[in-house]
């Protein structure tokens, strides 16, 4: 038998400095839910949380429902279990093979599917209750005044076992996330007392969030066989350490820039930008002193200098070259 862990307790506002998942009660005391398993119902309220994330992006279809990205490998990741095991919680929850409180809709071209996480409350047409409509109308509001969801993406995945899609939604039509309202803190806004252990594992997740959408938004799982994990790693956290970053002003080859402008631009980068940067690099590789310096500065220009490049190369290769 293995050794008990030690664990210490909670002093004084010790008790409040963490963030929870909460549940619905309605899955524990509602007779439509009570053959699902447990683990069905913590995985719908994971699913819950994370549309706190698509909220803020604004991840919503042109009906304005809105949908998550919540892969098999972040199942098997938070519910700590085996694919087979992942796959089943999945099919307890869906709309066709189980109850219904997700709808997974597949993207295609090796796009993960999007999910949206339906009302566990249900219609009064659809759905028949023991319980009273006003204990299940409290129990929907107690849900909605809950703290506002945290969770996000963890490590790297591919297709419907990992990536998420870019955020595409029918306010602005991007295809990147908007970070104007991710809530990164600079360190001069935290408390004298430094930031909780909450605060620190907020920014944590929205970094991997976003280190997520970077990776989907350069086609990372296509380019990988091409440059190797190495090289390609180091420009998604180039790319995740500037995005996220709190200061005002970048100084970019020569130039200051603001933070808006290059989160921007660093957003907007597919897959040919990064061979383009890859292509530059290896040919000026010899003169180049400050790497890091270098490769933000080739991708915070590549989305305006990548056309005129390839322009001139086809036109030395079209004329010969030049006298």
């Amino acid at each position: 038998m293995n050794k008990p862990i030690t664990h210490d307790y909670y002093y004084g506002h010790e008790a409040e400095q963490y963030t929870f998942y909460r549940l619905p009660k309605a899955l524990f005391t509602d007779s439509r839910y009570k053959h699902l398993s447990d683990g069905a119902k913590i995985l719908y309220g994971l699913m819950l949380d994370r549309m706190g994330l698509s909220v803020k992006n604004g991840w919503l279809d042109d009906n304005g429902r809105v949908y998550i990205f919540f892969t098999l490998n972040d199942i098997l990741e938070y519910m700590n279990c085996g694919q087979d095991k992942g796959v089943k919680l999945l099919a307890e929850l869906d709309a066709q093979k189980g109850i219904g409180l997700i709808e997974r809709v597949k993207q295609g071209q090796g796009k993960p599917a999007r999910i949206y996480v339906k009302k566990f409350v249900g219609s009064a047409e659809s759905l028949t209750s023991e319980k009273p409509k006003s204990a299940l109308r409290a129990e929907s509001v107690e849900l909605l005044a809950s703290e506002e969801p945290k969770s996000a993406p963890r490590k790297s995945r591919s297709q419907d076992f990992g990536k998420t899609e870019c955020n595409n939604t029918d306010k602005n039509k991007t295809e990147y996330i908007n970070t104007e309202n991710l809530s990164i803190h600079p360190a001069s806004e935290q408390k004298a007392s430094g930031p909780s252990q909450s605060m620190v594992m907020d920014r944590m997740d929205e970094v991997n969030f976003c280190r997520e959408q970077i990776k989907t938004n350069i086609g990372y799982y296509v380019l990988i066989d091409q440059y190797g994990a190495e090289r390609l790693d180091g420009i998604v956290e180039l790319m995740t350490e500037a995005v996220c970053s709190a200061r005002p002003v970048f100084r970019i080859g020569g130039g200051e820039y603001p933070r808006e402008e290059v989160k921007r631009r660093l957003l907007s980068i597919r897959s040919l930008e990064i061979q383009y940067v890859f292509e530059c690099l290896d040919e000026n590789a010899p003169r180049v002193k400050n790497i890091k310096s270098y490769l933000l500065s080739a991708l915070f220009n590549a989305p305006v200098t990548m056309d005129a490049y390839y322009r001139a190369k086809a036109n030395d290769f079209l004329n010969g070259p030049r006298p």
